[in-house]
C-alpha cells in the first residue's frame, strides 16, 4: 500500500461530485479540478479541499487521481494535461465510461512515465454514487488496484477485479446493454400502462414482486409516471456507451 493515499478527483458530474464527497468523508481528498471552475470551488468550500489550477497541478498534488469526465475525448484530453504533473508510482484511475480499447491505450501511454491506470467503470445510478455503495468493475493489475482499494471502497459497495486493464470497460458494456434492454422495456410498459390508466402505485407494487422486477423498475419507475425526470442518467450517455458495444 502507498504510504500514504492522497487522492485528487478530475471531473465532478452528477457522479464524480458524489465520489468526490465520499473521498473527503473518508479523509483521502486533497484536491479537486473540474472543467468549469465554479463547481469546483464550490464543491471545495463545502468539503474544506483545494482547487488545483490545472490538470496538471492536481496530477502533482496527489499521487492517486480519480477521473469522472463524460466521453473518450475527454478522458484522452484531460490525462494528456495531467501527464507533465504525474511521477512514476502514481496511480490514474478511471471511473468514465469508455471503449476498453481507449483504457488499454492511455495505460500504454502512462505506463512509459512509470504510472499505472485502472480502469474502474462503476453502476449503481446517482442514487450509488450518493450512498457510497455502486459496484465498481475493475481493470489492471492486482497490484495497483490493492494499493488504491482504499479510495476504490470509499465509494463503493464492491470492488470487483475483472482482468488486465480494459476489462472493466468490458464488463461495464455488457452493463450498459442490459441497463438499456431493461430501460426500453420499463419505458414502453409503464407508456402501456398509462394508455390502460392502471392505478400506477398498486402497478408498480405487483410488477415489483415478480418477474418483472428490477433495479430501472424500482427506482424510476414512480418518477416516470409522475412525469419527473430530474434524477439518472442521460440517454445521450447511453447511447454513446451503446456505440462502444
Amino acid at each position: 500500500l502507498m504510504s500514504e493515499l492522497k487522492a485528487g478527483v478530475l471531473g465532478l458530474g452528477a457522479m464524480g461530485g458524489p465520489m468526490a464527497s465520499n473521498l473527503a468523508a473518508a479523509g483521502l481528498l486533497v484536491a479537486v479540478w473540474n472543467r468549469t471552475g465554479e463547481k469546483a470551488a464550490a464543491f471545495a468550500r463545502e468539503h474544506d479541499v483545494d482547487v488545483a489550477g490545472s490538470p496538471q497541478e492536481l496530477a502533482a498534488r496527489c499521487n492517486v487521481v480519480l477521473t469522472c469526465v463524460s466521453a473518450d475525448p475527454d478522458l484522452e484530453e484531460v490525462i494528456g494535461l495531467m501527464v507533465p504533473g504525474l511521477e512514476p508510482g502514481d496511480v490514474v484511475v478511471d471511473a468514465s465510461t469508455v471503449n476498453p480499447l481507449t483504457a488499454q491505450l492511455l495505460a500504454r501511454r502512462l505506463a512509459e512515465d512509470g504510472v499505472a491506470f485502472v480502469d474502474a467503470p462503476v453502476s449503481g445510478g446517482v442514487e450509488g454514487a450518493i450512498r457510497g455503495t455502486l459496484s465498481v468493475m475493475a481493470g489492471g493489475e492486482s497490484a495497483d488496484i490493492e494499493r488504491i482499494r482504499p479510495v476504490l471502497e470509499a465509494i463503493s459497495g464492491m470492488v470487483t477485479h475483472m482482468g488486465p486493464v480494459g476489462s472493466g470497460q468490458a464488463t461495464k458494456a455488457v452493463n450498459q446493454v442490459i441497463v438499456a434492454g431493461i430501460a426500453e422495456g420499463v419505458c414502453e410498459a409503464l407508456a402501456l400502462s398509462e394508455k390502460l390508466n392502471l392505478p400506477s402505485v398498486r402497478l408498480l407494487s405487483v410488477l415489483g414482486a415478480g418477474a418483472a422486477g428490477s433495479w430501472f423498475l424500482e427506482h424510476r419507475g414512480a418518477s416516470m409516471l409522475e412525469n419527473r425526470f430530474d434524477t439518472g442518467f442521460k440517454p445521450a450517455l447511453l447511447l454513446k456507451d451503446l456505440k462502444i458495444v
